[in-house]
């Protein structure tokens, strides 16, 4: 077998490993004893709800770790393959794919099996650095759909960031590995909100707009 599937097999799975770990969900029950699935109405293992049912340490660890897991196996793998092969594809969407279906099974008393995903993908797209574009282009949505242009709900605001993140970097990215893990990422994240929300409807304002 080639030497870079074998490769690409190995750091997917590691990346899948890595991304089904829930900090978010396990550093503030054994760390705090909260149990934010349970506290939480959406019941979801996600960054923000380490963050507010947690409290701030709890959700500062968590970021970081969420973070962690996506970049480390992404980092790693760069080392071995190139950014611009078709074989980190999976790689960059493999951490993604084990927070919003982990290998283990989710806590019994949230209604769900894995997250949205969101800081997760961040990780993922710090771990291509110097390639800085798509990280950029996340955040700069977020900020965009959060701050100025404000939509609401989280579903419908995630959907058009990940809608807009993946147009623009396949305008403004020139490589293919790049451009269609980012596709991959963007479809697993919007298909999780879709599952997590329901009967939601847009609202659209501006900043300044009361």
């Amino acid at each position: 077998m080639n030497q870079s599937i074998i490769t690409c097999i190995f750091f997917s799975i590691v990346g899948y490993l890595s991304g089904s770990i829930l900090y978010a969900y396990w550093i503030p029950k054994i760390l705090f004893q909260k149990d934010i699935c349970a506290l939480s109405p959406d019941g979801n293992p996600g960054t923000a709800n380490a963050f507010v049912y947690g409290g701030f340490r709890a959700g500062i660890l968590a970021l970081l770790l969420e973070l962690f897991k996506g970049f480390f196996p992404v980092v790693l793998a760069l080392r071995t393959l190139d950014i611009d092969t078709p074989y980190m594809i999976p790689i960059l969407i493999a951490p993604v794919l084990g927070h919003a279906f982990p290998l283990q099974f989710h806590p019994k008393n949230s209604n769900k099996k894995g997250g949205k995903a969101i800081a997760v993908s961040f990780g993922v797209l710090l771990g291509i650095f110097p390639v800085v574009l798509p990280v950029l282009f996340l955040a700069a949505a977020y900020i965009l759909f959060s701050v100025v242009l404000i939509i609401r709900p989280h579903l419908f605001r995630s959907i058009i960031t990940f809608g807009v993140f993946c147009l623009l970097v396949f305008l403004f990215v020139p490589v293919l590995s790049i451009d269609f893990a980012c596709l991959g990422i963007a479809l697993l994240v919007i298909y999780k909100h879709l599952c997590a929300y329901q009967n939601e409807k847009l609202s659209i304002r501006f900043f300044f707009q009361k």
